[in-house]
């Protein structure tokens, strides 16, 4: 079976390691771990990566976040993946730094990248990978806060929590979405 799973984030150095690209981090974590390196086509930076019989195709769209939509529903039909084989992995404010919630689908709860892709595909109803980055910003900061780097302290932790969203990629993949959600949710 063949999943597309989608990092969020913004291409472009002055992007680079920011809050909002923690879902091009993830992918990244994950290809480097299999030694795959990313290769520029249409609408993004792609790697397949075979997982014990699974097809993982890894997608970072080059359309920056508030036209995602575009990139995921291209290389869904491209691919021929349905719907329930897809997994976004985006930064979400609401979760304290390094959290990760897995969910079967949900709203964009202001999140213009997750907005952009229900736009496209006419629906919310996909799988998400929530990476918590924390809210810890001044009113109206929001913005420079996404787009800001991680603290020192939030780097402690990075790799861990990285890695761990790299395993809950692959439960997904393997095991399923309920699976997955029972096992990861509360770690």
């Amino acid at each position: 079976m063949k999943y597309l799973i989608v990092g969020l984030g913004n291409i472009g150095s002055e992007y680079a390691g920011t809050r909002h690209n923690i879902g091009f981090r993830v992918l990244d974590a994950l290809a480097k771990a299999s030694n795959l390196v990313f290769e520029d086509k249409r609408y993004g930076a792609v790697a397949s990566l075979s997982l014990k019989g699974q097809q993982l195709v890894l997608l970072k769209p080059s359309t920056y976040m508030n036209l995602s939509g575009n990139a995921v529903r291209y290389w869904m039909n491209k691919e021929n993946v349905p719907l329930e084989r897809i997994l976004v992995v985006v930064d979400d404010l609401a979760l304290p730094f390094g959290a990760l919630r897995m969910k079967p689908s949900g709203s964009d709860a202001g999140h213009n990248g997750l907005k952009n892709i229900a736009s496209v595909l006419g629906t919310q109803a996909y799988a998400r990978l929530r990476f918590g980055i924390g809210n810890d910003f001044p009113r109206g900061g929001q913005i420079g806060f996404v787009l800001g780097q991680f603290t020192e302290e939030d780097l402690k932790t990075m790799d861990e929590r990285v890695g761990l969203a790299c395993e809950m990629i692959k439960s997904f993949c393997l095991a399923g979405i309920q699976i997955t959600m029972n096992q990861f949710n509360k770690k």
